[in-house]
């Protein structure tokens, strides 16, 4: 077995009377706990590709350590259907169960899609044919390109959006859509990129693509009919938070500078962000007595974003005069986005819950949300900022 897996993985095969080839793609299918709707959405894909899909395909259940039957299910697919392979992590982690399935796999092409099938059928053939072709390395689908037919909640819709204007800006990154449950590339490219990627888990699609971009392969993206799934348990907040993390950690490892300058950059940004803090506080308290909350807090926000903005420029970063001025500010005021739609819906969600909360509760709760959207104002005005500083000639 490869040594970048897990030793935790388990293959489990149907007996067969014959031998089978070894297909052209291997789509991969991850899941937790998908006992009620493993078997019929399995079913389904697999009809689909027996009559619809032109290439010798398998589908692959990488199943990350459920507690429920989800296994059970899974073994009795492989039993029933010819080409379906089971396979067992015993620990959680969709990338963990992508990385084992793809780095184990003997086809050429290797894919994955979630288990819902959000993704019109359809798009599979589309999806694999750049790939199969030359034309791309990588082809992922995409929720947010332009003529996707995308039906979803306002709320994931807008996080969706935000986390990859983030990712533009803060890792200058030029596909459109990193998490859409839809991809594939061809399998030499997996076997180089997925030993590099640190992340086992729900940020390895961003980090799976941020490392094959930087390494200077074609990524193809398509836009495809998406349907939400209503009964996903995925945790917004937690999964938010990890993905922070993860492009924290591929933004600082992006600059070759020494450690002390990173931590003078933290503490001064961290000075600054106190007294901006302050300032917010002060000017929604202010302003609170006359105005309602939301435009009380989007006055505020925008006020302390642009001071926020020049301080930081000047003493965080070091950049003084008028160069890349714009391109500064309009890199603040898309932190300064962030933060407004973070707080409005704090105050949304207070106004329903909870609506007769004390101006004093009120500030501290959006005091407390406006420092979240701190982490995403470093990095982007760290990203912006940082290139603006003149380097040192070298010696000839």
């Amino acid at each position: 077995m490869n040594a970048a897996l897990d030793s935790t993985v388990l293959p489990l095969y149907p007996a067969l009377d014959v031998i089978t080839l070894a297909p052209v793609i291997d789509f991969v299918i991850p899941v937790y706990n998908e006992e009620r709707d493993l078997e019929r959405n399995v079913r389904r894909l697999h009809a689909y590709l027996a009559v619809e899909f032109p290439f010798s395909a398998r589908i692959t259940i990488a199943d990350n350590a459920s507690t429920d039957g989800t296994w059970f299910v899974a073994r009795q697919l492989a039993r029933d259907l010819l080409n379906v392979r089971p396979l067992h992590i015993n620990e959680k982690g969709r990338g963990r169960a992508l990385a084992a399935a793809w780095l184990t796999s003997d086809a050429r092409v290797v894919a994955y899609m979630d288990v819902d099938l959000s993704t019109d059928l359809s798009a599979l053939l589309p999806l694999v044919a750049p790939v199969m072709s030359g034309h791309s390395d990588v082809s992922i689908g995409s929720r947010l390109a332009r003529g996707a037919r995308v039906v979803r909640g306002l709320k994931r819709e807008l996080i969706s959006r935000c986390y990859n204007l983030l990712l533009r800006v803060s890792l200058g990154v030029k596909f459109g859509d990193a998490q859409c449950g839809f991809k594939a590339m061809r399998a030499d490219v997996a076997r180089r990129l997925v030993p590099e990627v640190k992340n086992r888990n729900w940020f390895f699609d961003t980090e799976l693509l941020v490392v094959a971009q930087r390494a200077g392969f074609r990524i193809h993206e398509l836009p495809v009919a998406w349907t939400e799934d209503s009964s996903s348990s995925v945790d917004i907040l937690a999964t938010a938070m990890e993905d922070l993390r993860g492009i924290w950690r591929l933004a600082t490892g992006r600059f070759h500078e020494t450690p002390p300058r990173l931590t003078r950059q933290l503490a001064r940004f961290a000075v600054v962000g106190a007294a901006s803090t302050l300032a917010y506080a002060s000017l929604y308290w202010a302003l609170r007595g006359v105005l309602p909350a939301t435009a009380s807090n989007s006055i505020a926000l925008v006020v302390t974003a642009i001071a926020n903005t020049a301080a930081n420029r000047r003493l965080t970063f070091g950049v003084r005069g008028t160069d890349r001025l714009l391109r500064h500010h309009a890199g603040g005021l898309v932190a300064f986005g962030i933060a407004l739609v973070l707080t409005n819906a704090a105050i949304l969600l207070l106004s329903t819950f909870a609506p007769a909360v004390s101006s004093l509760t009120e500030i501290g709760v959006l005091t407390a949300v406006n420092a979240i959207a701190t982490g995403a104002r470093f990095l982007i005005l760290r990203s912006l900022l940082f290139h603006s500083r003149p380097r040192p000639e070298r010696a000839l």
